[in-house]
């Protein structure tokens, strides 16, 4: 009976892929399957080539990305030129202060080989959670937990510079 009320699209394999890969994206943990297809309709797909930048340091935060295939390297300018942060896979999640502020980015964004992203940007992201507040505040709140953990982190690294 589930299954007459499901959307059309959820028989594309295209779509069940994205549909899964959310269904494993920390922000995303505790919403439904309906709920994530909500937020997949709100989600734009770009691909990127090996070397492009999808944001650089300093531009105004517009938007969420989620790595569908590729890998993407996170690097801030410092002494002597980039110093990379991170580097991400599939199912990895970037840009998420795009969704409560448009500060400008802290760092920037690469691709390091052809990839693909989902991009979720902050007026599809306000539109969604206006007339949906469970997924508002389940989303909200794994933001937080990762913006706590955020912080834990940069005290540790502050306090061991001070030792």
């Amino acid at each position: 009976m589930f299954k007459l009320y499901w959307p059309e699209w959820t028989r594309d394999p295209e779509q069940l892929r994205r549909l899964k890969l959310l269904e494993k994206v920390p922000l995303f943990a505790g919403l439904s399957r309906r709920q994530l297809g909500k937020l997949l309709v709100k989600l734009f797909e770009k691909e990127y080539g090996a070397g492009e930048a999808i944001f650089l340091e300093g531009e105004p935060g517009k938007a969420l990305f989620i790595v569908l295939d590729g890998k993407v390297s996170i690097s801030r300018a410092g002494q002597g030129g980039e110093h990379r942060l991170a580097t991400l896979g599939p199912g990895a999640y970037f840009g998420e202060l795009a969704l409560i502020d448009d500060l400008p980015r802290s760092a920037t964004a690469r691709a390091d080989e052809p990839s693909a992203l989902l991009i979720l940007y902050k007026s599809h992201f306000d539109d969604l959670i206006e007339g949906h507040s469970t997924i508002a505040i389940r989303v909200m709140g794994n933001l937080l937990k990762a913006l706590a953990g955020y912080v834990r982190t940069a005290q540790t690294a502050g306090a061991s510079h001070n030792s």
